[in-house]
C-alpha cells in the first residue's frame, strides 16, 4: 500500500508536471471507484490544476477553491504517468485502469488497481474535508506542530497495541503497515507493546524513530517519477517484507506474524528480547 512517503513523492511530481495544466478529459472506467456525484466528474473538464497536496495518504489536486479531485490508492492502486497519453479507448471491466485524466499538453495519468479486491477511491468535491477519510485524519507526524509532547498525549491511557495505533489514520495520518514495521524496528520496540504503558524513554525513542524513518523515506522519494517510487520504497526497508533475511542491525533472522489480510515483520533480537512471536496461522491450526 502506498504510504505517506510515496504519496508525498506523487504529490511533488504532480506539482511539477500537472499544476498549471488544464484537464481536458477525466474518464472513469471503474464506476465503483468514484465515490461522489456532486460535483459531477465532468466538472473537471476545462478546469486548471492549481495545486497538488497530500493529506494523510490522500492526493488532492485543487482546481480553484471549490473544486478538488481527491484520490486514495488503497492497497493495490497506483498512478501511471504518461508524457503522451495513449489514444486507446479504455474498456470498463476489461482493464486495471480506474480513472484516466488527460491534460492540455497531451500528457496525463491513469489511476490503476491490481487484484480482485477493488478499494481505490476517487472523489470530486468542493472541499477536501468533505471526504470522510480526510475529515477523520489525525495529525501529520512530520508537521512541525506535532511535537514529542503532542505524541505522548495521543498515547496516554490507550490500551491498544502500538503497531495498531501507528496504523490508525484517526490517531496519526499517513503511516501504514510497512512504515509502522520500520518505525518499531528503529525504536527497538515490540509491535505488541501497549501504547498507554510506554515510559518516557520509550516515548522519546519511538517519536525520534518515527520522525527519522519517515523523514528519510520522504527524502528518498523526492524527485522520483511514479514508476520509480515503489522500488525506492522496497530498497529502503530494513525488516518489512524481508522475512527470512538477516536483520541489518544484529543479523538475527527477520520473522513474520500473519493476519487475515496482512503480515507484520520484526527482529526478535532488536525488538522482543529474543522472543519469537506466535504465528497466528499456526495458532489457529492448533485450536
Amino acid at each position: 500500500m502506498p504510504e505517506m512517503p510515496e504519496v508525498q513523492g506523487l504529490t511533488a511530481f504532480l506539482a511539477e508536471r500537472a499544476v498549471g495544466r488544464m484537464i481536458t478529459r477525466a474518464t472513469v472506467s471503474a464506476i465503483a471507484a468514484l465515490k461522489t456525484y456532486d460535483p459531477p466528474i465532468t466538472a473537471l473538464q476545462q478546469a486548471t490544476i492549481a495545486a497538488s497536496a497530500r493529506l494523510g495518504k490522500f492526493v488532492v489536486l485543487s482546481c480553484g477553491d471549490d473544486l478538488h479531485l481527491v484520490f486514495h490508492l488503497a492497497k493495490a492502486g497506483w498512478l501511471r504517468w504518461y508524457e503522451t497519453l495513449p489514444a486507446t479507448l479504455i474498456k470498463p471491466g476489461k482493464s486495471p485502469i480506474a480513472l484516466r485524466v488527460a491534460l492540455d499538453d497531451g500528457s496525463g495519468f491513469d489511476l490503476t488497481e491490481a487484484g480482485t479486491k477493488k478499494s481505490l477511491a476517487v472523489y470530486v468535491v468542493r472541499d477536501p474535508h468533505d471526504v470522510p477519510g480526510i475529515a477523520r485524519l489525525g495529525p501529520d507526524p512530520l508537521d512541525s506542530s506535532f511535537t514529542r509532547d503532542a505524541f505522548a498525549a495521543l498515547l496516554e491511557d490507550r490500551r491498544m497495541q502500538i503497531k495498531g495505533l501507528l496504523r490508525d489514520q484517526a490517531v496519526i495520518a499517513g503511516i501504514g503497515n510497512a512504515y509502522s514495521d520500520e518505525i518499531l524496528h528503529a525504536a527497538r520496540m515490540s509491535p505488541y507493546a501497549i501504547a498507554g504503558k510506554l515510559d518516557d524513554a520509550e516515548i522519546d525513542r519511538l517519536f525520534a524513530a518515527m520522525r527519522e524513518t519517515l523523514g528519510e523515506a520522504v527524502a528518498a522519494a523526492s524527485g522520483k517519477p511514479p514508476a520509480d517510487l515503489k522500488d525506492a520504497k522496497r530498497r529502503g526497508m530494513q525488516v518489512h517484507a524481508r522475512r527470512g533475511e538477516a536483520c541489518p542491525v544484529c543479523a538475527d533472522t527477520v520473522r513474520s506474524v500473519f493476519f487475515a489480510d496482512r503480515s507484520l515483520e520484526y527482529c526478535p533480537t532488536c525488538q522482543t528480547g529474543g522472543k519469537v512471536l506466535a504465528d497466528r496461522r499456526l495458532s489457529r491450526l492448533l485450536k
